[in-house]
């Protein structure tokens, strides 16, 4: 076993079974040893590879989407440019790069990453130099002010709690601790955090049935939407998942870009479960107007990538088209990441409609 696993099985032995939501906890955060702080895990050299290392259009257009939502708000100055979890900097210096087009955006944003990640940090300074941007551990850092928030696949790596159904109702599913290895084993007693399940499937869920909550999905959703409340703003959120609450389990590791078993050698491959849009949308609406989910390949059809695609094609190489037709294929396409991934927007109440949503889609 390696160091990180050595760790929980002790936690384990001293405390007794621990929660799915725990183990992932420290599988990705732990701090010495935790998945996120040991390593870059991006590219082709890494376990997996997000939309904004596929393709610069995908960052182009929400930097446009941001300088659009800008000019709606009024155009603040300055305002913060916010961006959960940005990987290498990839998508914030194209966002940047393409936003430059609505004159004074790019003056009065002032850049805060949000990033736990030492190894992940060292390479969005070398993304986004000679820009001065300050980095935070936590979104409750970032100042006070007009804020656009951009997550893009952040949501799906937090921590999440399952439940099975069954003949004695839901039963939290556990991680102990047997012959030398992690195992799943049921609760003997119900759990208080059961009540998170939605009434929908709680009730109407058959046995065996296997539900997935996120506390801190709807904590973080839950703070970004009362700061747009208060400082006035929209956050756009990016991530794969489903608009309607659904059962089954989804938790997935990833290593060296194939399946893992997400039992075996913590802290070495990326841990994510599908996002729950429901519930990110139940936990804004009290405190903003929220807009979707859409999928991500309406979203981007909407904004324009087909034409940007062209406008690359024209001036590109033999070899460059096969890329960028490929890159916006994976991008859109249903069979690929059009559909699976969603888009979900919250704004200030007085904002008008953001760009990418069709009116119908507007809650709250």
């Amino acid at each position: 076993m390696n160091a990180l696993a050595e760790k929980i099985a002790q936690r384990i032995r001293l405390q007794g079974p621990i929660t799915v939501a725990a183990f992932m906890a420290d599988a990705l955060g732990h701090p010495r040893h935790g998945y996120y702080m040991t390593a870059d895990p991006l590219g082709r050299d890494g376990d997996f590879i997000t939309a904004p290392e596929i393709s610069q259009m995908f960052g182009e257009l929400i930097g446009l989407w941001s300088a659009e939502v800008w000019r709606l708000l009024g155009e603040p100055t300055p305002f913060n440019l916010v961006e959960l979890g940005p990987g290498r900097g990839t998508l914030m210096a194209d966002a940047l790069r393409a936003a430059k087009v609505l004159p004074g955006f790019d003056e009065a944003a002032t850049v805060h990453l949000v990033e736990t990640s030492p190894a992940l940090r060292e390479r969005q300074k070398t993304a986004l130099p000679p820009r001065a941007v300050a980095w935070h551990d936590d979104l409750g850092d970032v100042p006070p002010g007009p804020m656009i928030l951009i997550a893009n696949e952040f949501f799906d790596a937090l921590p999440i709690h399952q439940f099975e159904r069954t003949a004695d109702g839901w039963r939290e599913r556990l991680i102990a601790f047997a012959d030398a290895r992690f195992v799943l084993a049921p609760s003997p007693h119900p759990s208080p955090t059961e009540v998170l399940i939605p009434e929908a499937l709680r009730a109407m869920a058959p046995v065996g049935s296997v539900a997935e909550v996120s506390p801190a999905c709807a904590s973080i959703m839950r703070t970004i939407a009362e700061r747009i409340e208060q400082d006035g703003g929209a956050a756009l959120l990016i991530d794969y998942g489903h608009a309607e609450h659904r059962t089954g389990a989804t938790l997935q590791a990833v290593r060296h870009h194939a399946r893992h078993d997400f039992l075996t050698d913590p802290g070495t491959a990326d841990l994510t479960a599908h996002v729950d849009f429901a519930t990110l949308a139940a936990a804004a609406s009290p405190h903003t107007a929220v807009y979707g989910p859409v999928t991500q390949g309406s979203f981007f059809r909407t904004l324009g990538i087909e034409l940007r695609a062209r406008q690359l094609l024209g001036r590109a190489t033999e070899a460059q088209r096969g890329t960028i037709e490929t890159a916006m294929r994976r991008l859109i396409d249903p069979a690929e990441m059009g559909t699976l991934f969603k888009v979900l927007a919250v704004c200030d109440r007085g904002l008008a409609e953001p760009p990418g949503f069709e009116p119908a889609a507007s809650k709250g």
